[in-house]
């Protein structure tokens, strides 16, 4: 017999979101052992199925227990040095989060921010890197305070036309698995994301993916890492020995989520990731257009050429305030 989730309020948020059946009864799997030669095979399929949705064949993926945030932490404790220049492209509150966690790990962070509902223009990025070496930049694909999508194809060619060897760091909490991201071919050093947004999984989970760029700068940066658990030293023999079947121990793996992320990959992979692109895209666009045109609601992106695909952000009516609506979405 299929398995069916309860009836339950539709939730609306943009994360954690609606899980499929698959999903929740692959979180639900039963305990086993993480060396156990069944889930060293999921975790393995799993790392290479998440290469398929950032369209890479050379990056590393981190799986590791932990929020989004900890993304920042692996970025910043792996890449920043005391002193290195960062550059942060601002389009809303988790820019200036990203920047925080930068400068806690000795980055000398420099934001480029742009106005409620816009993001940094080709302009202004070049500008700023003809001004300063930047060890790396760092752009939120998609902020979830402002449903602006940056353009992180464009960033990447500016950094790389004025800055070669500055890094280029793809916040896509908000944006892997809903919005289009060619990590190859847009020369993108690390993209990083949670489980619980466009991937469609609870949340637990960071993900991280790393070019062979980024790897050897930590294999052969001269001082210490200013973690343990975010360290990609520690990790690096854990996520290869499980792609090669190869169960390796640093810390345990939430197996059930793991289980999970499986289960969702396999669903997001058995079509062209093209495809799921588009849909998104269309489905976006006919949302955005009811919630204009029906309900006369201002969108937040002052542009529809840089609104999210995964979520839609919207101003109150007149009258009404976050503490009308937001108990009525929990």
């Amino acid at each position: 017999m299929a398995f069916h989730q309860a009836e339950h309020s539709l939730l609306v948020i943009p994360g954690p979101i609606e899980v499929s059946d698959d999903v929740l009864f692959a979180n639900a799997t039963p305990s086993q052992s993480h060396m156990s030669k069944s889930f060293t095979e999921t975790f393995g399929q799993a790392i290479k199925m998440f290469r398929q949705v950032l369209v890479t064949e050379r990056g590393q993926p981190f799986i590791v227990a932990g929020s989004g945030t900890l993304g920042w932490d692996m970025v910043a404790s792996n890449l920043i040095e005391s002193g290195d220049e960062a550059l942060v492209l601002h389009s809303g509150y988790f820019g200036q989060s990203f920047a925080d966690c930068l400068e806690a790990y000795g980055a000398k962070v420099t934001q480029l921010k742009a106005p409620v509902g816009q993001c940094p223009s080709r302009e202004q990025i070049a500008e700023a890197l003809t001004t300063t070496k930047y060890k790396l930049v760092t752009v939120t694909h998609v902020d979830t305070s402002t449903g602006v999508l940056s353009n992180a194809q464009m960033v990447s060619e500016v950094v790389h036309q004025i800055s070669p060897d500055t890094l280029v760091v793809l916040d896509g909490v908000c944006s892997v698995g809903s919005e289009e991201i060619r990590m190859d071919e847009w020369s993108l050093d690390v993209v990083m994301c949670a489980s619980q947004k466009g991937l469609g999984v609870p949340p637990g989970l960071s993900l991280v993916c790393a070019s062979e760029r980024a790897v050897h700068f930590v294999e052969a940066r001269k001082t210490k890492i200013n973690s343990y658990f975010a360290s990609w030293l520690n990790w690096l023999p854990v996520m290869r020995g499980y792609e090669q079947s190869k169960p390796v121990y640093f810390a345990t793996p939430p197996v059930q989520l793991i289980c999970a992320l499986h289960a969702s990959l396999k669903e997001i992979t058995s079509r062209p990731i093209a495809e799921r692109w588009a849909k998104n895209k269309q489905a976006s666009t006919d949302f955005k257009d009811f919630v204009t045109n029906e309900l006369g609601l201002k969108q937040v992106p002052n542009d529809a050429a840089f609104a999210a695909n995964g979520m839609t952000a919207i101003y109150f009516p007149e009258g009404i305030s976050a503490l009308d609506i937001i108990p009525r979405l929990l």
